[in-house]
């Protein structure tokens, strides 16, 4: 149980955007913590827009005949992986600076599991909590009820 003086940052995320709460106390109001609020326009973005206009050719050895190269790398994906790196840097150094004593995860299964990946290890001793839902949409002020 959280005390009194004790900041708990509530990071609300999905692959594409996120914000960051901030709770001071058990069961204070929620507000913004800072100016820390994230998009990532890419990872809206169909595959299909992202990375090279039109795939490479290559030639088949048998005959003259010419193919599509597939990619080998997924860009939507590779744009969400990019967007938990860059949230988790920036927790990071909030968590050294000793902005927040505890945090709390809410994202959908793949961005938690991207997040919890990409989080160094002064945020991550600061977790007590995760929640794998996608709560992006959500007023802050409904927020609260999806936490107790």
């Amino acid at each position: 149980m959280p005390n009194s003086a004790t900041t708990t940052w509530i990071l609300v995320a999905d692959g594409a955007k996120a914000r960051i709460l901030a709770r001071h106390g058990g069961h204070g109001p929620l507000e913004p913590a800072s100016n820390l609020c994230f998009a990532e326009a890419e990872a809206r973005l169909p595959t299909r827009d992202i990375g090279t206009d039109r795939p490479g050719r290559v030639h088949e050895s048998a005959n003259a005949a010419r193919h599509a190269m597939e990619p080998r790398v997924d860009w939507h994906r590779f744009a969400k992986e990019q967007f938990a790196r860059d949230i988790a840097t920036a927790l990071e150094a909030a968590a050294k600076d000793k902005l927040y004593e505890e945090l709390i995860l809410v994202a959908p299964p793949r961005t938690l599991g991207d997040l919890r990946q990409a989080l160094g290890q002064h945020a991550k001793a600061l977790v007590t909590g995760e929640i794998a839902k996608d709560l992006t949409n959500l007023p802050d002020h409904e927020l609260p009820a999806h936490l107790d």
